[in-house]
Order: structure tokens, then C-alpha cells, then sequence
């Protein structure tokens, strides 16, 4: 048992998802706290595009905002993801008002790797002509970590 600020959290173990193709926040988040329980390489092909939705993107956000989330960089090109399908789609497929706030918590609290990923974030909403496929959906920037200008 690990206490998180005045609460006590038990430690458990992750023994999968009922679905894999739409898990819960609940089994995102123990996953992400145990990984290696199910590989990325046995998930179903594009599983980062499937869970990258409204349903779990403050949970990814969660997740990424951890540095000692093991699954953190996974969740950070997730939420890569979400904001280039929000912006790509004129916001048909996410709220504008959400994603703002993600930026923004992102902007505010946010470490190095969060506060590139709200530069980048913005930058494409000003620039959606900067969307290059490999950056923001098969993790480029994550990987690179680098700042759009």
C-alpha cells in the first residue's frame, strides 16, 4: 500500500481488460501502472487511435501529467492524437472547450514534456497546414520531443 496524500491506495495486480477495444478508465489506468502485464504488442492493431477518444482523454491526461506513470510516454501520444483528430476535424470529432482546457492545465502544471505537447498543441491550431501523420499519430514528437515553430 502507497498513501497519496491523505488517501491510501492498494496496490494491485492487472490481470487485463474485459475489452481491450474499449476499456474502462479504470483498467487504462491500471494498466499504465503495470504494463509489461499486457504488452502493447498484444493489443489490437491501432489500439493507441482506438482509445485516443472523449471516453478516456482525461485519464491519458492523468497519466501523462505522472512522470512516474511507466505507460506515461504511451498516454502522451495519445493525447498527440486527440488534439490533431479535434483540430484536423474543425472539432466535430472532440469539444473545442475540452482540449482547451487540457492545454491549458497542461500550460499551468504541467512538466517539460507537457508544456511541449500544449506548444505543439497550439501551434497546430494555428497552423493545421503543420500536420505531418508520423508526428502526431505514430509518435513522432513524443519520441523527439521537440518543439514545433
Amino acid at each position: 500500500m502507497r498513501k497519496v496524500g491523505r488517501l491510501s491506495v492498494q496496490e494491485s495486480s492487472f490481470s487485463g481488460f474485459a475489452n481491450p477495444v474499449d476499456p474502462s478508465p479504470a483498467e487504462l489506468r491500471a494498466w499504465a501502472y503495470q504494463p509489461d502485464s499486457v504488452p502493447l504488442t498484444s493489443m489490437p492493431q491501432d489500439w493507441d487511435l482506438l482509445v485516443a477518444g472523449d471516453r478516456l482523454v482525461t485519464t491519458l491526461f492523468d497519466l501523462a501529467m505522472d512522470p512516474t506513470c511507466p505507460a506515461r510516454r504511451f498516454a502522451l501520444h495519445c493525447l498527440y492524437i486527440y488534439a490533431a483528430d479535434g483540430i484536423r476535424t474543425g472539432f466535430r470529432a472532440h469539444p473545442r472547450r475540452r482540449f482547451r482546457k487540457l492545454v491549458d492545465q497542461a500550460e499551468r502544471s504541467g512538466d517539460e514534456l507537457m508544456r511541449t505537447w500544449a506548444h505543439n498543441s497550439r501551434v497546430l491550431l494555428a497552423r493545421p497546414t503543420l500536420f505531418v501523420y508520423r508526428d502526431w499519430c505514430e509518435g513522432g514528437l513524443v519520441r523527439e520531443n521537440r518543439r514545433l515553430d
